[in-house]
């Protein structure tokens, strides 16, 4: 059955056929022209319609091209993405296979686009961060990264994330490295009073003011250059306090040697802090200043010159001391000679008076322990002493035949005298005590112990000889005093009772011809030393006191005041 667009065709084909056939007539064309032109026309007619097939054959390989060239690309892009599906060819015209196959490679290409990208952002911050390490300024953007698109698998990515992530924790631990430096590299600038932006900026300028977005720099070369930094202000920074520690150290001396005020010495309270402290203990800002040294290199040097001026007032200030300690324990020091020796050497220049001093200090402190050690013996020579005198006093307190009278102070002397003899019975106790020391320390230090200037075991002999003497004394006294008494009770016998009021012993001419001396003293050790030769004379002169009264008092009676022991 024909169709009706064929027919309209057919059918135009035929009108116009028939209206060339009436131009034909009207024309007067031979047969022969128009079969020709009829042939002419049949051979156009085939010439379209030859051309149309090769068109249409031409349309089917194009189609069958696309459709082998999409197939490809479906592989190579599945390959690079590394996707495990495979594509199949569906069945239908070609048309229809094309029209399948475009979503599929629609999608593989978006797939790769994104790929592509995501692999390009982070292989742009790799490319970044080395450049950074290397010392680079990065200057290129994401399209500079040269990706594979042969291999945009998810293997591929995630090796180039791991990556990306190793360079990014060593760009943290390098950022955290830099700022370490920079923290320290500005405390020690504060301690050293160094500029800290010129130093980091001669390092790298972008350690100071980053600028159009640059980061610090992370280079080795930075970290190279602040390791130096940081070590070279160490350096300065422990030299600096070794020198001001030093100063610090003779400063301390030149004041204590010329005994400098506390106000004059404020000022350079922290230099004395600064010597016992240590390196990583400076933090105060400006201490180890170059100004701070140089002051106190002037202050030194000021204390020198005017060390040189006060030293001989220093020196004889050493020297009372030195006879201060030696006269506080009795002991001997010749003080005009050791002060003309002294002046000498200052005047002549000889010796160093820093030796000098540092000398003189060290005989000071011998003195010092020197009387220390006699500390003991003087305490002990000292209760002596008290005893010694309490004696003298009781001997003079007992030859008094009023002292029971009612008179004023009568009852101090009591207690006085009480205490008094319990005192002077522990005398022989204390010397021979007194007496083991003082050879114990003798036989230690092999040098005889000396009380203002004589030996103190000799006068201990010599006091306990003239104590011996007095108690012998003292019992002849009472051995005569006895026989007074029997022989005046003989008289009385003999002769009666007396109607006249009797006179007081020892008030008679007879009873002073025969009484001996009961109350001859013994020295004191206050006057022991300087007196032991003048007593050995006067050792033979004892009779003549024997004149004396028996109730002769030595110590006035009112005005006697007990002394405590």
């Amino acid at each position: 059955m024909t169709s009706p667009s064929r027919l309209s065709r057919t059918t135009t084909c035929g009108s116009l056929l028939q209206e060339l056939q009436k131009i034909w007539d009207e024309i007067g064309e031979s047969d022969s022209e128009r079969d020709k032109m009829l042939l002419q026309l049949e051979q156009e007619c085939l010439d379209i319609y030859r051309r149309k097939v090769e068109k249409t054959r031409k349309h089917k390989a194009d189609l069958h091209q696309a459709i082998a060239e999409a197939e490809a690309e479906i592989a190579i892009l599945m390959s690079a993405l590394g996707e495990r599906t495979s594509f199949s060819r569906s069945k239908g015209s070609l048309k229809e296979q094309l029209s399948a196959i475009k979503p599929v490679l629609e999608d593989l290409r978006l797939k790769k686009e994104d790929r592509i990208k995501a692999l390009s952002e982070i292989q742009a911050q790799i490319v970044w961060i080395t450049t950074e390490i290397a010392g680079n300024i990065p200057s290129f953007t994401s399209d500079d990264a040269g990706i594979n698109e042969r291999d945009l698998t998810v293997k591929k990515l995630g090796e180039l994330r791991s990556h990306l992530e190793e360079l990014q924790t060593e760009k943290i631990l390098r950022l955290q490295k830099v700022n370490n430096h920079l923290n320290s590299i500005r405390e020690l600038s504060i301690v050293l009073s160094h500029d800290t932006n010129k130093t980091l900026t001669e390092v790298h300028p972008s350690l100071t003011d980053p600028a159009n977005g640059q980061t610090k720099s992370i280079s080795n070369d930075t970290l190279a250059r602040l390791t130096d930094v940081v070590n070279s202000l160490n350096q300065e920074k422990q030299q600096r306090l070794q020198k001001l520690q030093e100063l610090g150290r003779t400063l301390l001396d030149l004041w204590n040697l010329m005994e400098t005020p506390a106000d004059e010495r404020k000022r350079f309270d922290h230099i004395a802090w600064l010597i016992s402290s240590s390196v990583d203990e400076i933090s105060m800002q400006g201490c180890l200043a170059l100004d701070v040294i140089e002051m106190t290199e002037a202050e030194v040097e000021r204390l020198k010159v005017l060390k040189s001026s006060k030293m001989k007032e220093l020196v004889l200030k050493r020297q009372n001391e030195l006879e201060e300690i030696y006269n506080g324990v009795h002991m001997d020091v010749d003080s005009d000679t050791a002060r003309k020796i002294l002046t000498n050497i200052i005047n002549t220049g000889d010796v160093d008076l820093s030796d000098l001093l540092i000398g003189m200090d060290n005989e000071i402190a011998k003195a010092k322990e020197m009387a220390l050690s006699r500390k003991d013996i003087l305490d002990k020579v000292d209760k002596w002493k008290h005893a010694s005198e309490e004696e003298n006093w009781l001997d003079d307190y007992e030859r008094d035949e009023n002292r029971y009278s009612a008179g004023r102070g009568a009852h101090k002397n009591l207690k006085r005298a009480e205490k008094a003899r319990i005192l002077v019975s522990k005398i022989p106790s204390l010397v021979e005590n007194l007496n083991a020391k003082v050879k114990a320390w003798e036989s230690e230090k092999g040098i005889p112990f000396l009380y203002d200037k004589a030996a103190l075991v000799h006068i201990l002999e010599e006091y306990t000889k003239q104590r011996q003497e007095r108690e012998e004394e003292k019992r002849r006294s009472r051995e005569q005093k006895r026989l007074q008494e029997q022989l005046a009770t003989e008289k009385e016998v003999l002769f009666g009772s007396r109607s006249a009021i009797k006179k007081p012993l020892g008030q008679s001419a007879n009873a002073n011809n025969i009484v001996g001396t009961p109350g001859r003293r013994v020295l004191t050790p206050a006057r022991q030393g300087i007196s032991v030769g003048k007593d050995r004379k006067e050792g033979g002169k004892g009779n003549v006191a024997a004149t004396i009264p028996l109730n002769y008092v030595a110590l006035p009676k009112d005005d006697s005041v007990p002394r405590s022991s």
